[in-house]
């Protein structure tokens, strides 16, 4: 959603498209296997993957806003004012299976980072942080460290703890993130100025039954 460079620029052009082109191919993949197991009617495929970016988006300040001259931080400061909405951008990777694996740090999640192997003589190995920690029992998933970890991050860009958060795995979990989701993007994208919950939007794209990605409705362009 944030790509680094110019929105407008043809290089960054290019990489939304084949995002584009990578989120249809598996969100059709998924579609098709809904609909071989006859779940079309009852699933859809935002109930398995889905794809977020970060954002915020603040009320209308009571206070004058500040004096602003013709450098460009001062304009972009102004523009910032004006409207209430920050880009929320986050150079780091992290993956969470299971509650019981996590994988931190800002090493690209590919081989060439994970391997530890070299690429015409530069080797990607940013810092990086793996713990594998087991559950005892079920019923103390609770008190598991990765688990924790995984609800804080929740509770940071969610910004409220339900009880369905618990069984991330479940239709009730993910349904709820995604109505918190995609209430935030639809606040982030009004006219109007109005405080989120939380950071997390729906990344704007329409995701049919079938799995084909098309722009959101009203929106020519992302």
């Amino acid at each position: 959603m944030w790509p680094e460079g110019v929105p407008s620029s043809a290089a960054v052009q290019e990489i939304l498209f084949w995002q584009g082109q990578t989120m249809s191919m598996m969100y059709q993949i998924i579609g098709q296997a809904i609909n071989k197991t006859g779940l079309a009617d009852t699933h859809h495929p935002q109930d398995y993957l889905n794809f977020y970016c970060l954002g915020k988006c603040e009320s209308s300040s009571t206070e004058s806003p500040l004096q602003t001259c013709n450098s460009s931080e001062n304009r972009a400061l102004g523009l910032a004012q004006k409207y209430c909405r920050f880009m929320m951008y986050v150079h780091a990777k992290g993956m969470i299976v299971d509650d019981e694996y996590v994988l931190m740090g800002s090493a690209n999640i590919n081989q060439r980072s994970l391997d530890g192997s070299t690429f015409k003589g530069y080797r990607d190995c940013h810092g990086r942080l793996s713990a594998n920690i087991h559950m005892v029992r079920e019923e103390d998933s609770s008190l598991q460290p990765v688990y924790g970890y995984r609800m804080s991050l929740w509770a940071e860009h969610l910004g409220v703890l339900e009880d369905c958060f618990c069984q991330p795995g479940t239709l009730e979990c993910m349904r709820k993130v995604n109505s918190i989701a995609k209430t935030n993007w639809q606040i982030y994208a009004a006219k109007e100025h109005k405080e989120m919950t939380g950071h997390l939007m729906q990344y704007p794209i329409q995701v049919n039954k079938d799995g084909k990605v098309t722009t959101l409705l009203s929106r020519r362009r992302w």
